[in-house]
């Protein structure tokens, strides 16, 4: 039996309200384009992938869509995931439902099983832009609809705007970038939290806490920050890599199982100190706030004063 037969048999599926199943390892595809982002998405199709995700923002679709249709993958053996950028005039009821038919001749497929907001704009009504999307039901072009980037507050109010459920947030979420009240307020609301950026863009692979943890298990840092996600209640990642290998390594989370204390030291990684003072919510990121993007990312080899 190949490789990718194996790793496809073990990705147990969530379940959410809606009864649909997503699995729970899916392959993201941020800034990956052109013949690179089909290459990607055909090998990870090969290695046992049925969640792919992809956006407008990404300029990508095209790409996606030709590599599930070449794969010798069904159709409807893929879970694909697509977004509407956030603005203003894309938002607008209309605008929304031809933004849509776009994603859909872009991807080559007739119907599409999760469509989010990409990103809120205030500047539009929410009622109208849900509206649009309840008629995406309606009509068989989508499946479900979700979200990304949506504080809890927005999620609330997204909430009351649509008949459809809100099947999914898409937000920043690794070891070094837990949000607990988003998770917690998913959990309690049947709704999926979809994990991008599960590694930090990287930076959990040098982690010593998850090089120690993995070496019990035979798993790399990688590996380890995956599990950790999947192994929370409601949490599903799209990892992406453009490497054969690590698409591979990425998936392959499903024959081993973290302790409780294991997940709770993780849960406690901050991650690097230049990374903290760089993220949401660090000094640095406070200060670039309030001066605007004069100041650039701040690293160990890149001082800026601030004086």
């Amino acid at each position: 039996m190949s490789d990718h037969r194996l790793v496809s048999q073990n990705q147990q599926r969530i379940e959410a309200t809606t009864s649909a199943e997503i699995p729970p390892v899916g392959f993201g595809t941020y800034q990956t384009g052109g013949y690179k982002c089909y290459n990607a998405v055909a090998k990870a199709l090969e290695a046992g992938y049925r969640h792919i995700d992809t956006a407008m923002a990404y300029d990508n679709e095209a790409a996606v869509g030709r590599a599930i249709d070449q794969s010798s993958v069904s159709r409807e053996d893929v879970f694909l995931t697509t977004k509407i950028k956030g603005y203003t005039e894309l938002l607008e009821h209309d605008r929304l439902l031809e933004a849509a038919d776009g994603c859909l001749e872009r991807l080559d497929t007739d119907y599409i099983d999760l469509l989010l907001i990409h990103w809120w704009n205030p500047d539009v009504d929410m009622e109208e832009t849900f509206a649009a999307m309840d008629e995406l039901v309606d009509a068989g072009k989508v499946d479900h609809i979700g979200v990304s980037n949506f504080s809890v507050d927005q999620l609330k109010q997204a909430m009351e705007f649509t008949d459809a459920p809100i099947f999914t947030n898409q937000i920043e979420y690794h070891p070094y970038w837990s949000q607990p009240e988003l998770l917690s307020f998913c959990q309690e609301n049947d709704i999926v939290l979809t994990a991008y950026s599960p590694l930090a863009e990287g930076r959990t692979v040098d982690d010593g806490t998850l090089g120690e943890i993995g070496s019990r298990y035979g798993k790399t840092p990688a590996q380890v920050s995956i599990r950790w996600l999947i192994q929370q209640e409601n949490v599903v990642t799209i990892p992406k890599s453009v490497t054969p290998e690590y698409i591979r390594e990425n998936i392959r989370v499903f024959d081993f199982e973290l302790t409780d204390a294991e997940m709770r030291r993780i849960t406690e990684l901050e991650g690097p100190f230049w990374y903290r003072q760089n993220r949401q919510g660090g000094e640095i990121h406070k200060v670039r706030g309030l001066v605007g993007p004069v100041v650039d990312r701040v690293t160990p080899d890149r001082l800026v004063s601030f004086a």
